[in-house]
């Protein structure tokens, strides 16, 4: 019997209208400060409407130091909460339910090289470029405490939900990968050392939210480059992550770029499945994929296999934030997103995220 993906799903606490979720997306809309603007409401407002379960915002910045690119929304301080809130009540006025996703880029933050602001490291990297230096442990503690912070403002701005940025090669891949992470102090050598980071922002994110507020990551399990985080490595820290009392996690990739990404040429390839396949058989807590999924039948045939509870896009919600209720309203044909990932290069240029075909070619849907 084929599960109803368009059924009511749980997430700990949190009650969603269906089993479909829009992955972060940064959309480049915030302002100098990293606050919200009308532009940004109006993207929230549209997906809210789309018929998604769930939306997860495009990453804020837990510290001015974090910040990673320009247009990032920051969550940093309490200035950010009436902007965040907008962005909530824009959310749930089309009955979705709606996460903040907080981050710290560390050392993969091309804004503080633009800016010439030295970079945190978890170590020094003798091959990199950019100007870094690694943390005193009194820095990464206050990182930890940032994290925690952010994730108050979140809830007290009405988010429903946090989650984690604990994948593409941002701070806490950094702190987690081997490659990154080369420190002899209690944050680093063995694995256990080295996720003691992830362990950490957890526990302490729980002291301020209490144990119902539903807390998840995004979750680079393996990094995508040789002598990395291995997959059994990843495993376990997923284990002890739903042990720290985490609520659902989203499987991608570490350090490094994914082997296989959607194209023009392959538009639908799920390049994340067998790594949430691997995820979902270790822990008992809800489990997310994504990455190149397209058509509501190989979502449906992810989630009847058991290799994920629910699925998670970013790019088809560009082109369609209506891609759901399509879908549910009998119109099964896939996403119209072809994978030109143009819809970015719009954002760093215009401030505002869309999709490069039904702006620009204009061409018949």
């Amino acid at each position: 019997m084929p599960i109803d993906l368009f059924g009511p799903y749980k997430i700990g606490s949190l009650d969603l209208k269906n089993r479909f979720m829009r992955s972060a997306t940064w959309d480049g809309t915030a302002d100098s400060l990293g606050a919200v603007t009308d532009v940004s409401v109006d993207i929230y407002t549209q997906l809210g409407w789309g018929g998604v379960g769930l939306i997860v915002t495009g990453f804020a910045f837990v510290a001015p130091l974090g910040q990673a690119i320009q247009g990032q929304y920051g969550a940093h301080n309490d200035d950010m909460i009436r902007g965040l809130q907008k962005l909530a009540e824009a959310a749930h006025c089309g009955g979705a339910k709606i996460a903040l996703q907080i981050v710290h880029a560390g050392t993969a933050s091309g804004y503080l090289q633009h800016n010439k602001i030295s970079c945190q490291a978890v170590s020094t990297m003798p091959d990199l470029s950019r100007p870094h230096r690694e943390m005193l442990d009194g820095e990464i503690e206050d990182i930890i405490d940032g994290f925690a912070a952010t994730a108050l403002r979140a809830k007290d701005a009405g988010f429903d939900a946090v989650q984690l940025h604990g994948a593409h090669g941002y701070l806490m891949s950094q702190f987690l990968s081997p490659l990154n992470n080369r420190r002899t102090d209690k944050w680093g050598g063995s694995a256990e050392n080295r996720r003691r980071f992830h362990i950490e922002v957890i526990r302490r994110i729980r002291q301020v939210v209490g144990p119902e507020f539903p807390l998840m990551i995004k979750f680079g399990v393996i990094d995508d480059a040789s002598d990395g985080l291995s997959l059994k490595e990843g495993i376990e820290t997923a284990r002890l992550m739903e042990d720290s009392s985490i609520d659902a996690i989203e499987v991608s990739g570490g350090v490094g770029s994914p082997a296989v990404v959607a194209s023009e040429s392959v538009p639908e390839q799920p390049y994340y499945r067998q790594r949430a396949a691997a995820v979902k058989k270790a822990v008992s807590v809800p489990v997310m994929i994504v990455g190149g999924i397209r058509s509501l039948e190989f979502a449906q045939n992810i989630v009847d296999s058991g290799d994920a509870d629910l699925i998670s896009m970013c790019r088809p919600y560009i082109r369609e934030p209506d891609l759901i209720n399509r879908w549910q309203n009998e119109d099964k044909n896939p996403a119209r997103c072809i994978s030109c990932r143009k819809c970015f290069s719009i954002a760093m240029k215009r401030k505002e995220i869309a999709c490069y075909q039904e702006r620009h070619l204009r061409r018949p849907i």
